[in-house]
């Protein structure tokens, strides 16, 4: 797939693994799924979820008791409020109000209340993906967690590849939520180790970015060898429509395609979907 921007041409190969489940290794999956494929300096993009699935930076919420102000917030706040005028106000699709207003109260209060201890209220007063949670592409009633230390992560990944192909790579770790720009200003969702991407606290920064129509990209949480973020962010963006969504870009779409209820999903039926936790992005012209 070629594509172009402003800055560059580059070549996009979308590269397909079995599902990552908690110990699985890997940096020996991605070094033998981009094996015979990379060249020098290409960029290789992993997904963040999937590399948190891995190292088992998962946890199930089912086993956490919602507090009062976790079933306040589901109740007013994501019911009412963003199921309504701050869901309008962010352009939020149709389908997507009607799922807030019908948010479930118990599976939500729980997950309200991982996103309050983890990562905090403001993050907890997002509709969706709190602070690099996720619960998309996961079974029963598991999240994953941001990875908390994601430059190391790319650094290692890096390292690996030129270990075992001899191939100079640079490397971007993303998440599928969307960072904002206008003109130099780069708001991203939650902190991140990209440099040149800030972050203004919480749902602000999302409900900002949809109010004021800025350009929406996928977030690059760490980045090796890629220094210009705007660039980041494109590349970030286009690995993230090649890789597409698995088993569903929403918890609601995943049970929705896979015919069961919002924690009826099973790991065999996850392994059954395809998935491309990696993107290879090769420039037809030198990276600026």
């Amino acid at each position: 797939m070629a594509s172009k921007d402003v800055r560059l041409r580059f070549k996009a190969i979308r590269v397909r693994t079995g599902y990552w489940t908690p110990g699985t290794d890997y940096l020996a999956e991605i070094v033998e799924a981009v094996r015979g494929l990379v060249r020098d300096d290409d960029v290789v993009v992993v997904s963040e979820k999937a590399l948190s699935t891995a190292k088992g930076l998962i946890i199930d919420e089912a086993r956490f008791r919602p507090s009062l102000l976790a079933r306040f917030i589901v109740r007013l706040w994501v019911r009412r409020l963003w199921g309504g005028p701050l869901g309008r106000w962010a352009r939020l699709r149709v389908r997507t109000l009607r799922n807030l207003r019908r948010y479930p109260m118990d599976l939500g209060a729980r997950h309200k209340e991982v996103a309050l201890r983890y990562v905090g209220l403001l993050q907890a007063l997002r509709h969706y993906s709190e602070g690099g949670i996720d619960a998309s592409n996961l079974p029963y009633s598991y999240v994953a967690l941001p990875l908390p230390e994601a430059y190391r992560e790319a650094v290692r990944i890096a390292s690996a590849i030129t270990a075992e192909t001899g191939k100079r790579v640079s490397v971007l770790i993303v998440d599928s939520d969307k960072s904002f720009s206008w003109r130099n200003l780069h708001l991203a969702p939650r902190r991140v180790e990209t440099p040149g991407l800030i972050h203004i606290g919480g749902f602000l920064t999302f409900l900002l970015g949809r109010m004021l129509r800025l350009k929406a990209r996928a977030t690059p949480v760490a980045s090796i060898g890629v220094e210009n973020p705007d660039l980041a962010l494109t590349l970030a963006e286009v690995a993230d429509r090649v890789r597409g969504y698995g088993a569903g870009r929403t918890v609601w779409e995943m049970a929705r395609r896979l015919g069961v209820e919002l924690t009826g999903v099973t790991w065999s039926m996850l392994r059954r979907v395809e998935h491309h936790p990696i993107v290879i992005l090769r420039p037809l012209e030198g990276l600026k």
